[in-house]
């Protein structure tokens, strides 16, 4: 998946600012998909000139000018496109796995840290998470929004992303004890 397809699935809930786009971003999108302001803007620029976005101009009495961009239907072309392609396996690139992996032949003190703080991350991210699920199914509960929510796409990626954040954490938590037992017992001998 390129940048340009989160872009252009990120438009898809409506008409955006640049600004709006990399907030926008960060509550769904970025689930999935990282990328910076700096890079939205660019690939805003991309999209447009390709005729995959439109942009118009919106004149502020009190702000600077503001363009705001909206899929077009060669957009969403390239959107049905992209999502009729097989989809590449995921992988994890993660440099704690490193660490953790040599963890037995270097000291553990360091990791060990590092591994309570990316569970405090995660913990912290599930609460947003749970958050954000709250907020798109509004008043129906899980079963009832599935069934019959209006657009549960973004739900159903932010599910997937708290799944990953539970696991997450609760492999960090794991590895965290096991390696400091490890060490403790090590100690004693």
């Amino acid at each position: 998946m390129a940048l340009r397809h989160a872009v252009l699935a990120a438009l898809l809930d409506g008409e955006y600012s640049g600004y709006q786009l990399a907030k926008a971003f960060d509550v769904g999108v970025a689930n999935f998909w990282h990328a910076l302001p700096q890079q939205l803007y660019a690939e805003l620029a991309k999209l447009e000139k390709e005729g995959l976005v439109t942009g118009r101009q919106v004149i502020q009495e009190t702000r600077p000018n503001k363009r705001l961009f909206h899929v077009t239907e060669a957009g969403r072309a390239e959107l049905e496109e992209f999502a009729a392609a097989v989809a590449k396996p995921s992988f994890i690139r993660d440099d704690l796995l490193v660490k953790v992996q040599v963890a037995d032949r270097i000291g553990t003190a360091s990791v060990i840290e590092q591994l309570e703080e990316r569970a405090s991350a995660a913990e912290a991210k599930i609460e947003l998470l749970g958050r954000l699920l709250r907020q798109l199914r509004g008043d129906a509960d899980e079963d009832d929004f599935l069934r019959r929510g209006e657009r549960i796409g973004p739900y159903l990626t932010c599910l997937r992303d708290l799944d990953f954040e539970q696991g997450h954490r609760d492999w960090c938590l794991r590895i965290a004890a096991v390696l400091r037992e490890r060490r403790t017992t090590h100690a004693e001998r």
